[in-house]
């Protein structure tokens, strides 16, 4: 989750500023950076699924109705942080949704499920669950096949990453998805703002594998523009697994959230380690 959502703070800044060279550690988490939407939603997905997992029995799969539990839950959250946080920068029919009082997913494709659902790796006990999981969460708005397809290879590849995994790893499970041989100064030039999944998932997927630090992979990822703080956000999720996040970098992106979502990392964070060790 910390990765995320100091690759979305770091990436704020350019999201409607695309820049396409590759900036150093200190330049990030300027003072005029903030979290967004990304942040938000990360931090609401994972409170969604605390909840639903808190009514649930360990081995869950079994469970007949673990499905209307969890996605119950996380749309709950979504709304609830979302409302909170009105001016976050959503896309229009998400902030409907956020709105609704009766909301339904509306088949987005949209790079949205994939930012948010970093905690679905870290809370999975097998990559069947990080997948079932990683649906649950995209589909409540993002029913789209391909909505779906990037939040899947997000939360699996963290999952993989937890569990021994590695970047071949990574590369082999991303590539049953997506087609990544391509390299980031191949596409720098051209690349464009993509708010879709399938034209930022596996930017991002490539700039964790080319990346050498955290700082180096979220430098990166912001190195090719398009919608800079989600692909930063992806790419950090990632790279949290493998690489320690720089303490400055970290100090500077809590200070940017308020007692709410810092107290809802806390308390996710808590639970995950609560709920692996039962």
């Amino acid at each position: 989750m910390l990765g995320a959502i100091v690759g979305d703070i770091a990436g704020s800044l350019y999201e409607h500023n695309n820049i396409k060279y590759c900036i150093e550690s200190d330049e990030m988490l300027s003072e005029h950076c903030r979290f967004t939407d990304d942040t938000v939603m990360t931090c609401a997905v994972a409170d969604g699924i605390v909840k639903g997992l808190m009514q649930l029995p360990n081995y869950w799969l079994n469970t007949v109705n673990y499905e209307e539990i969890l996605c119950n839950e996380i749309v709950s959250s979504m709304q609830l942080f979302g409302k909170k946080y009105l001016n976050a920068g959503y896309g229009f029919n998400f902030l409907k949704w956020i709105l609704s009082s009766n909301p339904k997913p509306y088949n987005s494709f949209g790079n949205g499920s994939a930012m948010r659902v970093s905690y679905v790796g870290w809370i999975a006990r097998s990559l069947e669950e990080a997948e079932i999981l990683a649906e649950l969460s995209a589909k409540v708005t993002h029913n789209h096949p391909d909505g779906i397809k990037g939040a899947i290879v997000v939360a699996g590849s963290i999952y993989k990453l937890l569990h021994n995994g590695n970047k071949e790893d990574v590369r082999k499970y991303a590539e049953s998805f997506y087609n990544i041989d391509f390299s980031l100064d191949q596409i720098r030039t051209d690349y464009s703002f993509d708010v879709s999944c399938q034209g930022s998932v596996p930017q991002a997927i490539v700039a964790f594998l080319e990346g050498t630090s955290f700082s180096d992979v979220i430098s990166k990822a912001i190195s090719i523009g398009g919608d800079s703080d989600t692909i930063a956000a992806i790419a950090g999720s990632l790279a949290e697994t493998m690489y320690q996040i720089p303490t400055d970098l970290y100090q500077k992106a809590i200070c940017k959230l308020d007692g709410f979502l810092v107290c809802s990392i806390e308390a996710s964070i808590k639970f995950r380690s609560e709920y692996l060790q039962r």
